[in-house]
């Protein structure tokens, strides 16, 4: 049995009078698109089933492509996306790969097959430099628009949107370099991904020597990657270590424990993504910020001026990072 609709209680949590309530809910005019999806979100969020005439008819399907869900960080994108699509009335379909199942061409015919509006790219093979990229020049030669989200390349015309790897790296190192750190070490994915690639390069426009002491740890972005490169880097004598995702640095400090070591006290972690729950980690991460939201609402707005027929610059958007300074990272022996 669905419980009644309590006006005050949509009011307060969409932070509208109970007058605007009323009038999203009889479907009355002059009442702002922003403000109904507002107060609509509260009723889903309240748990409220919504009247029949207050659901809307879908402009369109929209694809989202995700390599794996595991990485916090993804469903963090995803989340923001989803919700940025269905403000403008659009049904986002998510498409998660996983090992041994549907390829990421797979999924797009899938999507074609089910006539998608669009489709936005998540750290898909247009982040793997060794990948074939004419699979999206076929693409946008059959008139789909999309958007790449984390990855580059510059035989791709369409818009592509990316942190600022190269900065978030060097950021990361002259935090550890400020706390007097002097062995600083980079665990991080294969380099074959573009993310990847970015950061080592800054990395090593910090560290100039990095490479030819041993200092760099190429791995998976997991915590199994992480806890691996932690200890080879560990038994390089590094006091600080930059890692190429959350995850990795959590599994750097799980390395540092089992050898006994306390982070901060004997070993600063720094991360990348800022992912949720993050700062409730034991101790809470230091890491460099993704700008998530601000990524992917421009993703979906380039998206949108796509499918509108707008032109788009196909071009790269590069979204500035932002270091998170918590209690993974404490004075070095030089501090």
């Amino acid at each position: 049995m669905t419980s009644p609709l309590r006006l005050t209680d949509i009011a307060a949590q969409a932070a509208v009078s109970e007058a605007t309530v009323s009038r999203v809910l009889n479907g009355k005019a002059g009442v702002a698109s922003g403000t109904r999806h507002k107060v609509l979100a509260a009723m889903d969020l309240l748990g409220y089933e919504r009247p029949v005439r207050l659901r809307r008819r879908s402009n369109g399907l929209v694809g989202l492509l995700t390599p794996e869900l595991t990485n916090p960080i993804f469903p963090a994108f995803a989340q923001v996306i989803e919700q940025t699509l269905a403000g403008h009335g659009y049904t986002p379909v998510l498409c998660t790969q996983t090992p041994g199942g549907a390829t990421e061409d797979e999924l797009v015919e899938q999507l074609e097959e089910r006539g998608v509006t669009g489709i936005v790219f998540l750290s898909g093979l247009h982040a793997d430099s060794s990948a074939d990229p004419s699979r999206y020049q076929r693409l946008a030669a059959r008139g789909v628009p999309f958007v790449l989200i984390n990855g580059f390349n510059e035989q791709v015309q369409a818009p592509f949107i990316s942190p600022d790897d190269r900065a978030a790296a060097e950021m990361a190192v002259r935090h550890l370099e400020d706390l007097g750190h002097r062995r600083i070490g980079l665990a991080i994915g294969p380099t074959r991904y573009v993310p990847s690639a970015r950061k080592e390069a800054g990395f090593v426009a910090a560290l100039p020597s990095a490479a030819a002491d041993g200092l760099i740890q190429r791995t998976l972005f997991t915590v199994e990657g992480g806890h691996a490169a932690g200890g080879a880097l560990l038994d390089r004598g590094c006091t600080g270590i930059v890692c190429g995702s959350d995850p990795m640095a959590l599994g750097v400090i799980r390395a540092a424990r089992e050898r006994g070591l306390r982070v901060p006290e004997d070993i600063s972690v720094v991360g990348f993504d800022d992912s949720p729950l993050i700062a409730f980690t034991d101790p809470p991460l230091t890491t460099v910020r993704q700008p998530v939201r601000a990524m992917a609402t421009a993703a979906v707005g380039a998206l949108l001026e796509a499918v509108a027929g707008t032109p788009v610059q196909r071009t790269e958007y590069v979204f500035q990072p932002e270091l998170v300074v918590r209690g993974s990272t404490g004075q070095g022996p030089g501090g």
